[in-house]
Parts: structure tokens; C-alpha cells; sequence
């Protein structure tokens, strides 16, 4: 089972509080373990103009703003940004699938603050990662349901309202969700 590209539905009960009512966007996944960006949880306090600034990144002309998320709790000081599949950076963009892609070089940063970045973005620190085997476990503990992936919940839906429309899109109430388990 391959899940890269899909998201990731947290469960109520998960019992990790990082990923209370999250939607995880799977950037790769295989039999070395997974990764992926946490689409719904903006970080406290930071704007992309800030990171600019720290970076002395100068927008010309000051361009579009947007939150940063907090993309998972590894390397939280480490930059990705989840794209539209139009934009390529010059160094290394990483094709997810025919809808997105992942950047995680400096020079998309630039482009994004001179007008010239993808058309489609989310800005994340972090991520969350995985080693061989535990996601598997996880989903079969009933931690997380997995979905397609739809561009329009990804990057143009509110953040509050992603991880309920994720769980829409599989004809789940949210409502009706339980936090315990239940095997045949």
C-alpha cells in the first residue's frame, strides 16, 4: 500500500496532542516509513513576511502574505512548502503527484516573495515522519482514516474547517466518530 499524495485523517483519541484534528498531506511513503505536512494547524505568531525578514528575503513589489504552519514536530526549524505542480524550483522540487509538489529549498521563498512562486502554496516548519512499518500500525490502531487528497481542501479551505470537510469527503460525520477501537 502505497499512500503518497493521500491525506491523513486523525481519530479522535489518537492520544498524541500534536496531531489532535489533523489532516496530513502524505509526501512520500514506502518501505523505509513516511512523511508528511500537517495542513490544518497554523504556527502561533509567524507569518511568511516574518520568515522573509529573518531570511532577508526583500519582496518586490511586497507581495502576498500567508500563514506558516507547523508542518509536524520534526526539524521544526526547517522550511517546506507544499505547492501547485506548475511551479519547479531550480534547485529541487519533489513531484508528489499530478495535483501537488514539495519544495524545500530556500530559492521558492524567493520566488514566492518577488511574484514568481507557485500559483498554490502552503508554507510549513516541521514536519512528521515515520520509520517502516509504524503508520501501518497506526492506521490498524485505528489512529488515522485516509483520503484522496483534494487541491481545494488543501489550499484554498480554512484551516479550522479542513479536518471535518476531510472526513466529508469520506461520508464521515464527524459527529459520529468514536474514540475507541472496534476489531473483528
Amino acid at each position: 500500500m502505497d499512500l503518497t499524495g493521500k491525506l491523513l485523517i486523525a481519530m479522535p483519541g489518537m492520544g498524541d496532542m500534536r496531531f489532535e484534528h489533523s489532516v496530513v498531506f502524505l509526501c512520500s511513503h514506502g518501505d523505509e516509513g513516511a512523511m508528511g505536512l500537517i495542513i490544518n494547524k497554523p504556527a502561533q505568531d509567524v507569518r511568511l513576511s516574518h520568515l522573509l525578514e529573518q531570511l532577508e528575503i526583500r519582496p518586490e513589489p511586497p507581495g502576498r502574505d500567508m500563514a506558516v504552519h507547523f508542518g509536524g514536530p520534526v526539524e521544526s526549524a526547517r522550511g517546506f512548502v507544499l505547492h501547485s505542480p506548475e511551479y519547479a524550483s531550480d534547485l529541487q522540487s519533489m513531484t508528489v503527484s499530478d495535483r501537488f509538489s514539495m519544495t524545500a529549498t530556500l530559492d521558492i521563498l524567493e520566488d514566492i516573495a518577488v511574484g514568481s512562486g507557485p500559483e498554490k502554496a502552503l508554507m510549513m516548519l516541521g514536519y512528521a515522519g515515520w520509520g517502516p512499518g509504524q503508520l501501518e500500525s497506526e492506521i490498524s490502531m485505528n489512529g488515522w482514516l485516509t483520503s484522496d487528497a483534494d487541491s481545494d481542501l488543501v489550499f484554498a479551505m480554512d484551516d479550522d474547517d479542513k479536518w471535518s470537510a476531510a472526513l466529508k469527503l469520506l461520508g464521515v460525520d464527524p459527529l459520529t466518530l468514536s474514540a475507541s477501537a472496534g476489531h473483528a
